[in-house]
């Protein structure tokens, strides 16, 4: 009987990846609706389950080695299921991301060729916490036609190796490995080393962790280190609605990398803005740090250089006064993470500014950064955000897991009709045809 190593099951997974990419739409999007329906029908087992990774994990908090947020994204319910399930349905409804024809051009009389959207082939995954996690990777990596490989972390152990083995049984029919789960820490090491297997990995988890996984592999990473990210309320901002957008950036959940670190605040509108939107703040156990600036308007303690590029993933926030929308741009280019930013203001024109001035990979005005999200995006889920510029960008969704290849029809063609003196031309005319 093979031993199941993390070498073997990649291994598998190669094997199953050449499969998956043949199977049809339909087939993808009954084996998404399986999943769906099984984790739907085990609540129960799953909920028991994440109760022992919980109770472990507030074990570890009272010893002070987890932060709180990191258990609150441990954490799953009835209602928070109902929602990873109805997510699984959405990446079952989305469009097929394969076989698409992105371009298509006759080169001759009867010689055309297409570009055509495929599976990258087998993904790697680690990530940290989140057990919903699992469960989004490895649906939009069956719709995408990628096999998977899956690690999660030690907190989530529990509650991962039941939604794995809910995935597994609920996609029997589909090609044998297509989803493998490993556990050990020293197999992350192994996979890392896997370049001749493993297409891609995808990191997910505190910036220290995924800069790890940058820094010992040669496979490509897609990923994002930090989110830090800013919310700027320019002089002609609505301040009632830069207040509700400010708010929801940093409060309505404070845990994830689209929530807001920092407030920059135009000094025209800082000494009307500050003290209410630092109410609402308190009152909601916001811990604040200011700049000079913001502490002659308001009390707060002080925030440190350092505070201007820490994505904290708690109720905690800094706040900067600005004198211009320049400044502004400048502060966001010199400490941010390229992710998430936004601008709250009445003019259009300084909005488009902000916009095009910045390099991150979302941008947004008159919006809370939590929308920066592949649900939220219409994606059906996201196997992460990126913010690197090669392959993918923001919110990765199916577009992002899938490459291309190019096909050529032919009748018999031969280079040789296009050289020399009697060289055939080319024609190179474009095509709206599809393979």
């Amino acid at each position: 009987m093979t031993e199941h190593t993390a070498e073997t099951k990649v291994q598998e997974a190669q094997t199953a990846a050449l499969e998956l990419a043949t199977l049809s739409d339909d087939e993808r999007r009954q084996g998404l609706n399986s999943i769906a329906d099984a984790i739907d029908a085990h609540h129960e087992e799953i909920l028991e389950a994440n109760e022992k990774d919980v109770t472990a994990g507030e074990e570890m908090l009272a010893e002070g080695e987890y932060s709180q947020a990191l258990v609150d994204r441990l954490q799953l319910s009835p209602s928070k299921l109902e929602s990873i399930a109805e997510m699984v349905r959405s990446v079952a409804d989305q469009e097929d991301p394969l076989e698409k024809t992105l371009a298509a051009r006759r080169l001759d009389t009867d010689l055309e060729l297409y570009k055509v959207a495929v599976p990258i082939g087998v993904v790697g995954t680690v990530f940290e916490s989140r057990p919903d996690a699992l469960v989004q990777i490895a649906a939009l990596c069956l719709r995408s036609g990628n096999a998977v490989i899956l690690k999660g972390g030690s907190e989530a152990s529990h509650s991962n190796r039941v939604l794995y083995e809910i995935i597994r049984e609920a996609t029997e029919t589909l090609p044998d490995g297509w989803a493998q789960l490993i556990e050990a820490r020293e197999d992350v090491d192994a996979l890392l080393e896997m370049d001749d297997a493993i297409d891609l990995l995808m990191p997910r988890g505190s910036s220290e962790f995924v800069r790890y996984i940058q820094n010992n592999t040669s496979i490509p990473v897609l990923g994002h280190t930090e989110g830090i990210c800013h919310v700027y309320v320019d002089e002609a901002a609505d301040l009632t609605m830069a207040s509700n957008v400010a708010y929801d950036a940093k409060v309505q959940y404070p845990a994830v990398c689209n929530a807001v670190e920092t407030l920059l605040v135009h000094r025209d509108v800082a000494e009307e803005f500050l003290p209410e939107i630092t109410a609402r703040y308190a009152d909601a156990g916001v811990e604040l740090r200011g700049d000079d600036a913001v502490r002659e308007i308001v009390e707060m303690d002080a925030a440190t250089e350092d505070d201007w590029s820490t994505e904290y993933g708690d109720l905690i926030l800094s706040i900067r006064v600005v004198d211009s929308l320049g400044d502004a741009i400048s502060h966001i280019t010199n400490y941010g993470s390229k992710h998430t930013e936004s601008i709250v203001t009445d003019d259009d024109e300084r909005a488009s500014q902000f916009m095009r001035s910045l390099d991150s990979a979302s941008v947004f005005h008159n919006a809370s950064t939590r929308f920066s999200d592949g649900y939220r995006f219409g994606l059906g889920a996201e196997v992460g955000i990126s913010t690197g510029k090669i392959h993918a960008r923001g919110p990765v969704g199916l577009e992002g897991l899938t490459t291309y290849k190019y096909h050529l029809e032919g009748d018999g063609h031969v280079v040789a009709s296009y050289t020399g003196e009697d060289a055939k031309p080319y024609l190179h005319e474009e095509l709206d045809a599809e393979w």
